[in-house]
């Protein structure tokens, strides 16, 4: 199916690209959301009439992009997590965690903007995190996770009476001896 592009759309196109895509993805994405527009006849004039405002209001979303992405670059967010001693999470630490983190230092990211090429983190430690505003404007930010909690202190007093009583027969029978 084609369509005109009304926004630039990574791989796919820029503004104002006529492109070739499969029909699911034209009806149930780009037409629903305003990213693009059927590619006939009628369409194509009324582009080419549009085609200035189009542009100039894709500029300017990439002016506020970059602006923004100025604020986020080199943002360090702290996320407490529960881990085990050898620092592996009880859990893990995805995208939607780190937007809430970052959300909760002042600067609003979308999960869908946090990339995590590795998947989710699942030990403490410092990460760069890269932050996707468009397919050309990023910002990296370093994300640091602190353990908050160790092994379970139950299993540690289930071990120190055992070792207690088998001291305490050993200094029994040196006594006796």
């Amino acid at each position: 199916m084609d369509v005109i592009l009304l926004e630039k759309l990574g791989k796919i196109g820029d503004v104002g690209d006529q492109v070739s895509v499969k029909a699911g993805y034209a009806r149930n994405y780009l037409f629903p959301y305003s990213k693009a527009i059927p590619a006939s006849k009628e369409n194509i004039a009324e582009f080419e009439s549009r085609k200035e405002e189009l542009l100039k209001a894709a500029a300017e979303k990439l002016q506020g992009e970059e602006k923004r992405a100025a604020q986020i670059d080199g943002l360090s967010v702290t996320i407490e997590v529960n881990a085990s001693d050898e620092g592996k999470l009880y859990g893990s630490i995805g995208t939607r965690e780190i937007a809430d983190a970052a959300s909760q230092a002042g600067h609003e990211i979308d999960k869908s903007e946090v990339e995590l090429p590795e998947g989710a983190l699942q030990e403490t430690g410092e990460y760069d995190i890269t932050i996707t505003l468009s397919p050309e404007v990023s910002a990296e930010i370093k994300v640091v996770l602190l353990a908050t909690g160790s092994a379970p202190d139950a299993v540690e007093e289930m071990i120190e009476p055992e070792e207690t009583e088998a001291s305490a027969e050993e200094a029994a029978a040196d006594d006796s001896d």
